[in-house]
Order: C-alpha cells, then structure tokens, then sequence
C-alpha cells in the first residue's frame, strides 16, 4: 500500500498514512480540524521476489543464457589492443598542397 503525506493548512503539521490507491483523500486534520492538502513527496517501493538483486543465485538456465552473452575473448587476447592494432595503418593522413 502507498504511503501519502499530509499537510495541516491551519496548524501546519505533517504526517504520513498508508491509504489504498483506491481511498479517498484525507480532507481534515485530527488534531485540530484544519483542512488538509496533499503532498507531493518522493516515492519509494520495495521489489519483492528473487532475481531482483545481484546476490540473488541465477538458476542454471539464467547461467547459461548469461554465458552465451559473454563475448568470447581468446586467451592473451587484450580488447584494448586488438581494437588498437585495428586502428593503426587504416588512417589516411591529409596532405597540404
């Protein structure tokens, strides 16, 4: 259920409740029967079930589909230098005339 806050116009106090989407708005305070207004306030939420978080344990087929995604890089092979071997010598340099 979310969780809404509410301003007192008249004495200007705070505070949060947990309502239903479904459930009207609040319209008076009562501590001192001052109208009410809405706040527009951050929200927050919490995921609930497993595969929401890194420590969570894939299951074997998530593994595997995680490791078909790996891009294969052969032993001794750098990405760094392969990508820079291919830069070099496929530059033309302009001349000046």
């Amino acid at each position: 259920m979310p969780v809404y806050e509410y301003k007192c116009s008249k004495c200007s106090s705070t505070f949060e409740i947990m309502q239903k989407i479904s459930d009207s708005p609040l319209s008076v305070c009562g501590s001192c029967g001052g109208e009410l207004k809405k706040l527009i306030t951050g929200t927050s939420f919490v995921l609930k079930g497993s595969g929401w978080y890194v420590s969570d344990y894939p299951s074997s087929e998530r593994k595997k589909a995680l490791d078909a995604e790996k891009p294969s890089v052969a032993p001794g092979e750098n990405k760094a230098g392969t990508a820079a071997e291919k830069k070099t010598g496929t530059k033309k340099e302009a001349v000046n005339a």
